[in-house]
């Protein structure tokens, strides 16, 4: 009896807990859980086969390979260099800091088809950096990279830049002066407290770069079987008025998206578990 008691007054700690979840969950519904129900309702018209031949034409087949392998590559490589430009940021101080952590908000605030054309404008054969390489940058897989890098850096920096924030400089005097050195405590003490936060920014910036169009659509040159993604194969469906391949070819994207994030949290709740026992 006691029992019952202690968990209703922990469950209805807050007041008017039944109304305000009432309201987070008819907002979800109306937000999120309706339109993506009617991807899978707007599919139901066609038949089992028509769907099956839409999602595995080898044209799809190719942009799902492209859209998740690039937005992959782009998510390592923001985890590693957005840790390093959070760390700079609270880490130290210099002249001019502001300025670039202000900086590092500025794929959110520019339009997505602005950074499209500045970035395959610079990385063109013909463009400020393209014309040094021997190789083409624009119109290739590793333009898409770059791009998707851009949009997707702040994520990260973001979602690490409060941890580091919270992390006690005493624990690492401590560990200093238990023998411990630079490397050993920075892998023992302070990247144990940043992995959630990491996997975090990784699965933010993922998530945003697979899904993303202004940016790409410039810097891809649009080949198909090469560089053509598969937002921009639903875009063109829905130009040409195929709604119901469009929303077959969206469930692909998100069936995948969907089991990718639900890897990354279980591993994310494997680690905290692990850390926190």
């Amino acid at each position: 009896m006691e029992l019952s008691l202690k968990r209703r007054k922990k469950t209805t700690i807050i007041p008017g807990f039944s109304l305000t979840f009432g309201y987070t969950m008819l907002y979800l519904s109306m937000i999120v859980l309706l339109p993506l129900s009617m991807i899978i309702v707007n599919t139901l018209s066609m038949s089992w086969s028509e769907f099956y031949e839409t999602i595995t034409h080898p044209r799809a087949v190719a942009s799902y390979k492209l859209s998740f392998g690039t937005a992959f590559v782009a998510g390592l490589i923001n985890v590693f260099f957005g840790t390093m430009i959070a760390w700079v940021l609270i880490r130290y101080e210099f002249p001019g800091r502001k300025i670039i952590d202000g900086l590092v908000d500025l794929p959110f605030a520019l339009p997505t088809a602005v950074a499209g054309i500045a970035l395959t404008t610079l990385y063109a054969p013909n463009g400020w950096i393209g014309q040094f390489f021997d190789f083409k940058i624009s119109y290739t897989p590793l333009g898409i990279i770059i791009a998707l890098t851009f949009i997707g850096l702040p994520f990260v920096v973001r979602t690490v830049q409060p941890v580091l924030q919270n992390l006690s400089k005493e624990v690492e005097e401590a560990s200093a002066s238990l023998g411990a050195t630079r490397f050993q405590t920075f892998v023992k003490i302070i990247l144990p407290e940043l992995y959630p936060a990491m996997i975090t920014g990784f699965s933010l910036a993922f998530s945003r770069a697979l899904g993303e169009y202004g940016s790409v659509v410039f810097i891809a040159g649009n080949m198909p079987m090469k560089t053509e993604i598969t937002p921009l194969i639903i875009m063109t469906k829905l130009e040409q008025y195929d709604y119901v391949g469009a929303t077959a070819i969206a469930i692909v994207m998100l069936s995948g998206s969907f089991i990718i994030l639900l890897f990354i949290n279980f591993i994310q709740w494997r680690m905290n578990r692990k850390f926190y026992h």
